[in-house]
């Protein structure tokens, strides 16, 4: 039978197979895989195939019954490992989620009858993304503190002198007394000028009464005039 016929005749009745659910198996990218398929009855050759996810439908190679491989149209690919086929067993060296990906199975003619054996899928893992965010700045409003340093004077630096606290402080005194002295001559000026304004303002508050004398004495006064 032509190849093309038997490409044909394998997808639609591996399809009318896959319709009653295959075994799937999640696989890591590089990882080796062992795809086991048994036909169900005895058989002269097995032939090994498998539909991608990408590309289709592609043959992989054909089989006797002692392992050995029949003469293909193609060789065979340096990433599948047919030692164990005698067991029913085909090996992908390293599994490539873009590559590898779909459904493998294997099937024998008999009578011009097609009988598949056991239908694997395999599936490449989800890679898991990790999303990092930026780390969020958050403004400090606070006012720089402001560091003072200790008042330092120089000052005598014979031994036996008092410390160098004592000219630090008549010299933050010394002008704060003054400033006080200024304010009290100044408070006392004010209070000044404000009375003398008053007494040339209100002239009557300030005159004197003319005293009333006794009747006797104002006799005594008109008598020597």
């Amino acid at each position: 039978m032509d190849q093309k016929w038997i490409q044909m005749l394998v997808i639609l009745v591996f399809y009318q197979i896959m319709a009653s659910g295959a075994g799937e198996l999640v696989v890591k990218e590089g990882a080796k895989v062992d795809i086991e398929c048994k036909p169900a009855e005895m058989f002269n050759t097995v032939i090994w195939f498998r539909v991608l996810d990408n590309s289709g439908m592609e043959f992989i190679a054909s089989f006797g019954r002692d392992g050995k491989m029949k003469s293909n149209p193609s060789p065979l690919s340096p990433y599948i490992d047919s030692s164990k086929v005698d067991k029913h067993i085909l090996t992908l060296k390293s599994f490539s989620k873009a590559r590898d990906s779909g459904t493998y199975s294997c099937t024998i003619i008999q009578s011009n009858e097609m009988k598949f054996g056991k239908v694997t899928r395999l599936i490449g893992e989800k890679k898991v993304e990790v999303t990092t965010r930026a780390p969020r700045v958050i403004a400090s409003t606070r006012s720089p503190s402001l560091t003072t340093s200790a008042c330092v004077c120089k000052g005598n630096t014979n031994t036996g002198e008092t410390s160098s606290i004592i000219p630090c402080s008549t010299i933050i005194l010394g002008p704060l007394a003054g400033g006080c002295g200024l304010l009290l001559l100044l408070l006392l000026i004010t209070l000044l000028y404000c009375n003398h304004i008053r007494t040339r303002r209100c002239p009557h508050h300030h005159r004197r009464k003319p005293r009333t004398m006794a009747p006797g004495k104002q006799m005594k006064n008109n008598t020597h005039v």
